[in-house]
């Protein structure tokens, strides 16, 4: 089962590498990883998403709140979540199919960063399936150029939030 990990890290050098290097050495794939400060200054927060059994993730869990640097470890997976992916998407749109991609973006919530037909660059944020269908659509109106996915960022909507453990 796909799962998607939330993990709160002190922002020190090397950090990162020992969460990556503990999924690795188990077998595991990181599909998606994306870090980023928290509004505490000396703390990131990890989303990871790989895949694994419930007791796998459990125990890969229970070994990431082992690792110093990690100050706390949530599998959003397990409760009520959203879970969300930005993606930036540069096309080069066929001559008259610019109002057909303008239609669509307003469907799916998105907007247009650059309006120009041979470097079309749009921003989207949605979840990983629909932003899948959306490139698969775009593309038949145009030449996909570059795509750029952020990779999912999770969040409970439980209380209480992540926190640190003491």
């Amino acid at each position: 089962m796909r799962h998607i990990i939330a993990i709160l890290l002190q922002n020190e050098a090397g950090a990162l590498t020992r969460v990556t290097g503990l999924i690795s050495s188990r077998g595991y794939n990181i599909e998606s990883l994306s870090v980023a400060p928290t509004d505490d200054s000396t703390v990131s927060r990890v989303t990871l998403v790989t895949i694994g059994s419930e007791p796998v993730i459990a125990q890969i869990n229970a070994q990431l709140l082992k690792l110093v640097d990690v100050v706390g470890v949530e599998d959003l997976t397990s409760g009520d979540h959203l879970a969300r992916e930005l993606l930036l998407i540069k096309l080069s749109i066929a001559p008259g199919h610019v109002e057909a991609v303008d239609a669509l973006l307003h469907r799916v919530g998105g907007r247009v960063l650059s309006p120009n037909p041979s470097s079309y660059i749009v921003e989207l944020t949605s979840t990983e399936i629909e932003i899948g269908e959306f490139i698969a659509k775009a593309a038949a109106f145009g030449e996909i150029v570059e795509v750029v996915r952020s990779g999912v960022l999770g969040i409970s909507r439980a209380n209480p939030r992540l926190h640190i453990v003491k």
